[in-house]
């Protein structure tokens, strides 16, 4: 029978033998490192190298086991206990949920689970000053929002303010803050609080208009490192701990100053391509300061590689966002009110949705959807590729623009770009690179078929999708859809008997790479030769193939 049990322990599986009676406290202690990171399953009756050697007597009937948790953890979780027959040996399974609260024992031990360098597991203290963070990730505490109690109104720079003034009407920020008096700009934008009869700084306002020695002396894991490689080598290596505007001001002139431009003809215009998307790049900075956990060491880093740019920050995605869903969920930040004072000022995206500007900045000249690939619970990565642009794709864009009279939709700009990369694709691949359903993904091609830049190519769920004879034309490439629309049935026929002839059999991954078709095409091509007589199956599922029928 299939092991229903992991093969070995993770993040969010832990093993437990319970051979000589697993003490109560140890199983309690375990729930709360679990509860306190991501959640996850105890096996109780498991060894730590995976055996199963069952559960100890008194440990047989379960029904006390979350009775018991539930009594000695603070605040009480709640646990779900099954019982599993695995290798003839009884296993409990205790499922532990995510805490939104930090969990801790009736004794008070508080712990979490780390994963360590050499990937073996721990639980380790949770310290009080963690608890910031923890509360941060999961989107219950804004950090950016809190006053800094020993900080006064006489830490912020006047020189900042003015700043910030000058760069919402350089940014197009909110217009309506221009008007305000300094008292009410900072109570506008959340950068004082009053405490105790007094206004007091927020994070948001030290770290906005803070002079830098109040940063050093009350927010000193603030830090924007900005490094230039050639190789191995640095060639520069700047860090700021100055205020936010003039930090990202500072960024903005290093970036112009090395971003380079060609142009190209479209139509009677010349248009700009640069190696970079300055929208794109501010974006992504902006986010990083944004979005970065201000409660852990480490710095921003922008490095700008030799065919990349590399940002990164402190501090994992928020709860709820995942490489999965970026595209699609809601805006979530970490730091709230420091979030709505940037987009008032006019540095960010209003609507949150900076990730589809960084997206279409990348997209829109044929290069590299970002890459946040190296992003995990502690930071978030994103690579924005260099190196030259895709000039034919930026064409049919512009054109299509131009046609349309719009901009256009994210969704369309990462089908075409999947594509032009992809030659031949069906709705499940363009539903996985827009994050959406097959039906969206569906309607995104349909869409592009009725303007002509696509053509489908079957019925039902065999039905692909290439770039049509006219757009292969405008990339030079006349020939290149001949040979993505691929064959005529008569020809994908003729070609499959004359490759069993010559092979003796053939498998449906062989007469799909034959005939260029998709998996599915080739299973329905396949049936039909046996249905007409023209081939047998032998074998089953993923041993199957075809040969030639007895009668040919």
């Amino acid at each position: 029978m299939r092991r229903t049990i992991p093969e070995r322990e993770s993040l969010t599986v832990e093993f437990k033998s319970d051979r000589k009676r697993l003490p109560d406290g140890e199983l309690v202690a375990m729930v709360v490192c679990l509860a306190n990171t991501e959640g996850g399953e105890i096996y109780l009756g498991v060894e730590d190298d995976g055996r199963v050697t069952g559960l100890h007597p008194e440990h047989q009937n379960l029904s006390g086991l979350a009775a018991l948790i539930a009594n000695r953890t603070n605040p009480p979780v709640s646990v779900r206990v099954t019982a599993l027959e695995e290798e003839g040996q009884r296993v409990a399974r205790i499922e532990v949920p995510k805490s939104p609260r930090v969990i801790g024992t009736s004794d008070g031990l508080i712990v979490r689970r780390r994963l360590q360098a050499d990937g073996s597991l721990e639980c380790v203290p949770f310290y009080p000053h963690e608890f910031a963070t923890r509360q941060s990730d999961l989107g219950i505490l804004d950090y950016s929002a809190l006053p800094v109690k020993d900080a006064s109104e006489a830490d912020f720079d006047p020189l900042e303010r003015e700043r910030l003034r000058q760069m919402v009407e350089r940014y197009g920020g909110d217009r309506s803050l221009l008007s305000l008096t300094d008292e009410e700009l900072d109570g506008a934008l959340g950068l004082v609080r009053r405490e105790e009869g007094r206004r007091v700084p927020t994070v948001a306002g030290l770290l906005l208009l803070g002079r830098e020695s109040a940063l050093r002396e009350h927010l000193p894991t603030h830090e924007v490192a900005f490094q230039v490689l050639s190789g191995t080598e640095v060639r520069v290596n700047d860090f700021y701990l100055t205020p936010l505007l003039k930090t990202f001001e500072r960024i903005m002139d290093q970036f112009t100053a090395r971003v380079e431009e060609e142009e190209i003809q479209v139509g009677l215009f010349r248009v700009p391509v640069p190696d970079y998307d300055r929208r794109a790049f501010r974006e992504a900075f902006v986010n990083a300061l944004i979005h970065r956990d201000y409660t852990r060491l480490g710095a921003v880093h922008v490095r700008w590689e030799q065919e990349a740019i590399v940002i990164s920050n402190p501090g994992g995605f928020v709860e709820g966002v995942s490489l999965d869903n970026l595209l699609v969920t809601e805006p979530r930040p970490r730091n709230p009110r420091l979030a709505d004072a940037v987009k008032r000022i006019g540095l960010a995206e209003r609507t949150g949705r900076g990730v589809d500007l960084i997206y279409q900045g990348m997209l829109r000249y044929g290069r590299p959807a970002p890459d946040y690939g190296l992003s995990d619970r502690y930071s978030v990565v994103v690579r924005l590729a260099g190196g030259e642009a895709d000039t034919g794709l930026l064409r049919l864009v512009l054109e299509e623009e131009k046609r349309s009279n719009s901009p256009l939709p994210l969704d369309t700009l990462i089908a075409l770009a999947l594509l032009r990369r992809e030659r031949r694709v069906d709705t499940a691949q363009v539903a996985r690179a827009i994050q959406r359903d097959e039906a969206a993904a569906r309607n995104v091609l349909e869409r592009l078929v009725e303007a002509g830049l696509v053509v489908a190519h079957g019925v039902k769920k065999g039905r692909t999708y290439t770039l049509s004879p006219e757009v292969y034309r405008k990339f030079g490439n006349a020939s290149g859809y001949v040979r993505q629309a691929g064959f005529d049935p008569i020809q994908q026929e003729q070609m499959i008997i004359q490759y069993v002839k010559a092979n003796g059999r053939i498998t449906r991954r062989e007469a799909a790479e034959l005939c260029r078709l998709s998996p599915d095409q080739a299973k329905r091509l396949l049936m039909r030769m046996q249905r007409e007589g023209k081939l047998a199956l032998r074998g089953a599922r993923r041993w199957a193939f075809y040969e030639a029928h007895s009668d040919e």
